[in-house]
């Protein structure tokens, strides 16, 4: 009965989540900016209309660290560590999103 229980777990972010993730992908006004491994340790200084936009990436995960957009919702967002998780600093003109092997649909790209 346990190992069922961590075998469903276990397959949560497999089969329900687009697989696990793998890359970030830094935009700049809609083109791509840098694509990074996950499993890489790095900061990056995006400039947009605003200002400059500080995104960091550790083993497993990413976030918008600092934006000069007034709101800060992708800052607000925190650590994205799942396929399709996306923060968009849209004053900016910045997001950086997660990637998987595997596309993540939902109602809004179907």
């Amino acid at each position: 009965m346990l190992g069922s229980a961590a075998l469903v777990g276990a397959s949560v972010p497999v089969f329900w989540q687009g697989g696990m993730a793998d890359r970030a992908i830094i935009r700049q006004e809609g083109r791509v900016f840098a694509e990074v491994d996950l499993k890489a340790r790095k900061q990056f200084e995006v400039s947009g209309p605003l200002g400059t936009t500080l995104i960091a990436v550790e083993p497993g995960r990413a976030r918008v660290v600092a934006d000069p957009s007034p709101r800060q919702y992708c800052v607000k967002q925190g650590w994205l560590m799942r396929p399709g998780e996306i923060a968009i600093c849209a004053p900016n003109r910045v997001s950086v999103q997660i990637t998987g092997r595997t596309k993540v649909y939902d109602s809004i790209s179907y």
